[in-house]
C-alpha cells in the first residue's frame, strides 16, 4: 500500500476504514454526552491519528523492529510513571528500556536518524493513546467512546492522507485497506479499551513491550529482515518485562458505569 498511496496514504485509508466498522457496529449516541466525555474521545482521535502516520512514516523508512521498539519508549513512559510504590516495580521498566535499546541500536552510524525520529514521535503519541484509552474506556459504554476517536482520527488525518492518495485508489488498495483496517487499528483498538477496563496504564504499558518482539519476529519471517544476537537478547528482555508487569497490573476497583450511557446498551466491564 506504501508504493500504491504512500505512507500518509494508507494511514488516513485505514483509519477512514475503521471509522466507518466502527459507526456502524456501535452507532453512539452523541445526546446527552457530557463535553468532557466528547474532549476526551477526540483527544484520542487526535492521538490516534498522529501515532498512525508517524508509525507508518517510520516503518517506510526502518525495520518494523526497530520502528515498534522506538514507538514502545511512549507506554515506558507510562509504565516508568506509573509504578513508583514498590522498588521492585522499576525493574520491569527498566529491563523494558535494555530491551528496546538493544533491539533499536540507534548508536550505530548507519541509522537512519529521520526514521528513528519518526518512531520516537509515534512513541510520544502511544503513551498518550495509552492513558486517553482508559479515560474513554471509563466514560464511555462498549466501543462508542472509541468509533467517535477513530472518526476524528480519520478526519485529523485526512489532509496529511488524501493529497498523497488521491488518484492512485484502485479496487485492490480499497479493498486491502479495508482488511488491514481490522487488523490494524480495530481488532486491537477494541481489545486494548477492553483491557484498559481491568488494567492499570502502568502495567499495560509494559505490557505493549510485546509488540517490539512481535514486529522483529514478523520482519524476519515475513520480510527477511534478520536480527543480531544482540537485539535477540533485547527481545528476551522486553517479553520478561512484559510478564513482570502485567502480574502487578490489575485496578484496584472497576471504573463506576458511564453517566449518560444509552438504554439497554450493556457496558463492556459486565
Amino acid at each position: 500500500m506504501f508504493d500504491e498511496i504512500g505512507p500518509m496514504g494508507t494511514a488516513f485509508t485505514r483509519l477512514a476504514w475503521a471509522a466507518v466498522f466502527l459507526l456502524l457496529w456501535a452507532r453512539p449516541r452523541l445526546r446527552g454526552r457530557e463535553p468532557g466525555d466528547l474532549r476526551v474521545a477526540a483527544t484520542l482521535g487526535a492521538m490516534s491519528a498522529a501515532m498512525t502516520i508517524f508509525y507508518f512514516l517510520a516503518v517506510d523508512r526502518i525495520p518494523l523492529g526497530v520502528a515498534s521498539s522506538l514507538e514502545f519508549l511512549g507506554p515506558l513512559g507510562v509504565a516508568i510513571f506509573g509504578l513508583r510504590r514498590r522498588r521492585l516495580d522499576l525493574l520491569w521498566p527498566a529491563l523494558a528500556a535494555v530491551g528496546v535499546l538493544a533491539l533499536a541500536r540507534p548508536w550505530e552510524g548507519s541509522a537512519d536518524l529521520v526514521g528513528l525520529l519518526f518512531g520516537a514521535l509515534s512513541g510520544a503519541c502511544l503513551g498518550g493513546y495509552v492513558v486517553f484509552t482508559q479515560k474513554v474506556g471509563d466514560r464511555f459504554a462498549g466501543v462508542d467512546g472509541l468509533a467517535l476517536s477513530l472518526t476524528v482520527a480519520a478526519l485529523c488525518a485526512a489532509p496529511f492522507g488524501l493529497p498523497q492518495a488521491v488518484g492512485h485508489f484502485s479496487i485492490t488498495v480499497v479493498v486491502g485497506a479495508a482488511a488491514a483496517a481490522l487488523l490494524l487499528p480495530v481488532l486491537p483498538y477494541v481489545l486494548e479499551l477492553v483491557a484498559l477496563r481491568r488494567l492499570t496504564t502502568a502495567a499495560m504499558g509494559t505490557l505493549m513491550s510485546f509488540e517490539p518482539g512481535i514486529a522483529a519476529v514478523v520482519g524476519l519471517v515475513l520480510l527477511s529482515q534478520s536480527m543480531t544476537l544482540l537485539q535477540c537478547f533485547g527481545l528476551l528482555c522486553v517479553v520478561l518485562a512484559s510478564l513482570g508487569a502485567v502480574r502487578r497490573g490489575s485496578r484496584p476497583e472497576l471504573a463506576p458505569e458511564p453517566l449518560g450511557a444509552p438504554a439497554g446498551v450493556e457496558s463492556a466491564r459486565s
